[in-house]
């Protein structure tokens, strides 16, 4: 049994178990609009941007939100397909793959409801979505492999808040990071299999993640150190030869 999921009801009586899937979040649209309410409810988040409340409000709504919206606004129009933003198509389509596979594996039911951090739909409406279930039991299930403050932890500040309005709170679990885990490694792997099957092996394999500030590194963010644990897995299973295997 996976370590981190919650053990399968037993049948009749058993408590009601719900998975909350989240991901980061997106615009509503790809207009100026929707892209600045999007940032102001992203970047005004405190573990986002660590800086003075009163300096970084100046600097959010007198600076950024007179100008990226526009540009961003732009970059989403070129990735926007008729199932909106390739984020949430994707998410919807990993939402309803874990929903039939926990169809498929679990002798009860198990609800899954998809949220985003930043958003619609958002944690509250995910959460409401769990209990008009009737979940007793809650599995929360970042869609962030790495663990950061930046990521994981609002969405633990974001289910936190919801819950402060709960009479009778579910147990609760918290999924950190898989960013080692066997299964993730593979799944990584077999991708690149599958690419290069068709595209040949290249000199080099370039992995790129998100960054965050070296402020936060030094802080204690483990967000970096797993990353280059998430490559090094990586290279290793496609190349259990290397001694080295990332630079």
């Amino acid at each position: 049994m996976n370590p981190h999921m919650p053990e399968q009801a037993g049948g009749e009586g058993s408590p009601s178990i719900g998975v909350l899937l989240v991901n980061l979040g997106t615009p509503e649209s790809p207009s100026v609009a929707a892209v600045r309410r999007y940032l102001r409810e992203f970047l005004r988040d405190p573990r986002v941007v660590e800086m003075s409340r009163p300096a970084w409000w100046l600097v959010l709504n007198l600076v950024i939100l007179n100008t990226r919206p526009r540009r961003s606004a732009r970059a989403y129009a070129k990735v926007w397909t008729d199932a909106g933003s390739p984020l949430m198509s994707i998410s919807r389509q990993q939402h309803a793959a874990l929903q039939a596979e926990l169809d498929r594996q679990s002798g009860a039911p198990v609800t899954v409801a998809l949220a985003m951090r930043y958003g619609k739909p958002s944690i509250a409406q995910g959460m409401q979505e769990l209990h008009a279930a009737g979940v007793e039991r809650l599995l929360v299930l970042p869609l962030y492999p790495q663990y950061s403050a930046t990521t994981t932890a609002i969405i633990v500040d974001a289910v936190a808040d919801e819950l402060r309005s709960w009479r009778a709170l579910p147990e609760l679990r918290f999924i950190n990071d898989y960013h080692e885990h066997p299964s993730y490694i593979a799944a990584l792997a077999d991708s690149v299999r599958r690419y290069q099957s068709t595209h040949g092996v290249p000199d080099k394999l370039i992995l790129s993640f998100h960054g965050i500030p070296q402020d936060y590194i030094d802080a204690g963010d483990p967000y970096a150190k797993q990353c280059y644990r998430t490559a090094g897995l990586l290279v290793q299973a496609l190349d259990p030869q290397q001694r080295n295997p990332v630079k």
